[in-house]
């Protein structure tokens, strides 16, 4: 005030209009500092990670107004610090022998949905198994090259629910105070808070998430991990060849990928310590209750006979226990009342070795280390909006509907590794070679709910059914990548039929409304990819089957059509037979599982194919050459499907159309007068499918007819 006194009035309006510019340019939208300001768009999309800007660019190509929001300064933060060790186990196949792109996909986990063909991860790295801080940088260019709209720097502390125009709507504020509003809300912040269970000595603990990588830390250490999956044996493999002996404890025993088929499960790449364990080389697994152990020091002191080199490690490691100190693994059960409550000092009483002297834990270590996983998080909702926990997933993640929205919150959508619950353990959809469509899957859902844009399909005429769904079960990465959960649905008209791809299959009883498309009398197929019931030796002889009568039986993963008459209701789908991912059928079909995973053969394949699709649309659709089309037409009242359709429509002999005529009039073509005939469209398939179905050639003999 008193330095204004001092100047001019001048001097003092051109101070309070600089004043008014900054005010205004501080509160610009763009500026992170700016407070109290209100957004509005009509998506939110939480977290700038693979899940979050997969829905980005869906978003953008449609025109939608969307905001993504991430908390970092940069997309796929968690890739900067996880996995600690640096390397990813999501495979980087780039030579597969094809130039097919939906194929390649399927050998590609880490390239996200676009209309780019070069938009692919290979360009980042080559390897079969990437470093991790490459998968950040491919995310910074999908970012870049489609142009998403994301704002870093705001991270939302509270979301709430509200009334936006007499529908469920969503308000997020951040740390500056800013609030941003949305009528779809769409989760895509990931699993990024550790997993904790709280026992007596939880503070002795060290984290996964602030363990040293360095391997010499651990020198001649005796270390236990607290978990079995990939980042505990990440861990182990790291440090096996520098610690004295390493010991992993958890509830359930190893879980092999190659063995469950699911790809979250130890993976072989980091599996080192099973040779020795096996081969008795100090290291080993145990099973036992995490809640019930507890992590305690000896009251005697350490011991009298320290190893070479740990005498002035007296650091605190960043678990709160100091280097030097041996810690024992007990029961809870084992300890005095009075110490159960926290990190105690216990006696040789206190410990299972006193009462079983050939207990296996009975050794202390140096150091134990936590590696449970993570968790969604779900402290930054207020009671309006939080979601509910799943009942799967130990309530890691929040519970969603089978076509992602969170159960109790209308138009709250839940994307990415966030929404494994729905197939958890069972198929790929905590992954991004999983997650990127199911994102598809829910941006279809938005674009017809929303925006009155019916689920994507393609018309067929009946005939050509064979060759389409030939081609997806040899192409389409969707549901080979995730079997049981995404499938093919087939409307059923007749002579025609309707092709969507990719719907989820548990929220099969809501197709109608979820894809804008009604189920026709006639019924529906549904193609999924899945694994066989029969657990077998995944290396033993007999482990798969060859002869295609015993398809039902394969054991690995392959092609299985239902048919259903009509759509299966809510009550069939909860109560349908364990293992499987749809209700009983009318007719089902099993492709024989096949070695190469190429179902293209005439005899194991097609024509077992081609049998069952006539026996759901009750006709002939075998393919038939112009003369056979000819002779069929002047001997049965109806001929084949193929020949109606094709030689019968002036797509058989050029010139004939008074044999038309005569055969419109006789009724043996009625889909000319069937107002929801099916119209000719551009739906040519590739000659490698339409070879092995039979077709012919059209016939080019100019014949006359005029005498008939």
């Amino acid at each position: 005030m008193l330095w204004l006194g001092s100047v001019t009035s001048k001097d003092q309006m051109e101070l309070l209009f600089l004043s008014l510019l900054f005010t205004l340019i501080s509160c610009h939208p763009e500026h992170q500092q700016c407070a109290n300001i209100t957004h509005h768009h009509d998506y939110c999309v939480l977290g700038a990670g693979p899940a979050g800007l997969q829905m980005g660019h869906f978003l953008e190509k449609n025109g939608r107004d969307y905001i993504i929001l991430e908390r970092n300064s940069g997309p796929g933060s968690f890739f900067n610090v996880y996995p600690r060790h640096r390397k990813l186990i999501s495979i980087n196949k780039i030579y597969t022998g094809r130039r097919n792109r939906e194929f390649n996909l399927r050998h590609d986990w880490n390239s996200l949905l676009s209309d780019r063909p070069d938009l692919l991860f290979q360009r980042i790295s080559r390897q079969l198994y990437p470093e991790a801080d490459d998968f950040p940088r491919y995310l910074s260019m999908y970012v870049k090259e489609l142009g998403l709209r994301v704002r870093y720097g705001v991270d939302i502390g509270k979301i709430q629910a509200t009334n936006l125009n007499n529908k469920r709507g969503y308000i997020l504020t951040d740390q500056h105070g800013s609030i941003f509003t949305c009528s779809v809300l769409l989760l895509a912040s990931g699993l990024w808070v550790p997993q904790q269970v709280d026992f007596v000595g939880s503070d002795l603990v060290e984290g996964y998430e602030s363990i040293p990588v360095d391997p010499e830390e651990f020198r001649d250490q005796a270390v236990l991990i607290l978990g079995k999956g990939n980042s505990a044996f990440e861990t182990a493999q790291s440090i096996m060849g520098r610690a004295s002996r390493v010991h992993m404890y958890s509830p359930n025993p190893v879980r092999l990928a190659w063995q469950t088929h699911y790809v979250g499960d130890l993976r072989a790449v980091n599996n080192e310590l099973l040779d020795t364990y096996q081969l008795k080389s100090l290291d080993g697994l145990v099973e036992g209750s995490l809640e019930d152990i507890a992590i305690v020091r000896r009251e005697e002191g350490r011991r009298k006979e320290k190893r070479k080199g740990q005498k002035d490690r007296r650091k605190k490691t960043k678990g709160g226990a100091e280097r030097g100190q041996q810690l024992y693994l007990t029961l809870t059960e084992l300890l005095d009342v009075s110490s159960r409550n926290r990190s105690a000092k216990v006696r040789a009483e206190n410990l299972p070795g006193h009462f079983n002297d050939n207990f296996s834990l009975r050794q202390p270590y140096d150091r134990v280390i936590r590696c449970l996983g993570f968790r969604f998080n779900f402290s930054i909702f207020d009671g309006s909006a939080r979601p509910l926990k799943s009942k799967g997933a130990r309530g890691r993640l929040p519970g969603v509907t089978a076509w992602y929205e969170g159960q109790g919150n209308p138009n709250m959508f839940v994307l990415g590794t966030a929404a494994h619950s729905r197939d958890y353990r069972s198929s790929a959809g905590g992954f991004v070679h999983g997650f990127r469509y199911t994102v598809r899957a829910v941006h279809r859902v938005l674009e017809h709910r929303h925006h009155g844009n019916a689920w994507p399909s393609t018309r067929l005429p009946a005939n050509q059914l064979l060759s389409r769904l030939l081609k997806r079960v040899n192409e389409a990465s969707g549901p080979y990548q995730m079997f049981g959960i995404l499938g093919d649905v087939v409307l059923l008209h007749g002579s025609y039929c309707e092709y969507l791809e990719e719907f989820p299959v548990q929220a099969l009883p809501e197709f109608p409304a979820l894809s804008g498309h009604a189920v026709p009398a006639k019924g529906l197929l549904v193609l999924v990819m899945q694994y066989g019931l029969n657990r077998t030796d995944s290396l033993g002889l007999g482990r798969a089957q060859s002869e295609w009568t015993r398809a039902w039986r394969s054991s690995f993963l392959h092609p299985v059509l239902y048919y259903y008459d009509t759509l299966p209701a809510e009550e069939q789908m909860r109560l349908r037979p364990a293992g499987w991912p749809l209700p009983r059928p009318s007719a089902v079909h099993h492709m024989i599982e096949d070695f190469l995973t190429e179902w293209d053969q005439p005899v194991s394949h097609s024509q077992p194919l081609r049998r069952f699709l006539e026996h759901c649309f009750q006709s002939d659709l075998r393919a038939f050459y112009a003369e056979s089309c000819f002779q069929f037409s002047l001997t049965r009242q109806k001929p084949p499907l193929f020949c109606r359709q094709g030689y019968l429509k002036r797509q058989g002999i050029v010139g004939n159309g008074q044999l038309l005529q005569r055969a419109d009039d006789a009724g043996l073509i009625p889909e000319l007068q069937d107002p929801e005939a099916y119209e000719e469209e551009n739906t040519q398939l590739p000659q490698r499918y339409l070879a092995h179905t039979g077709v012919g050639v059209r016939s080019t003999m100019n014949l006359d007819l005029d005498g008939l």
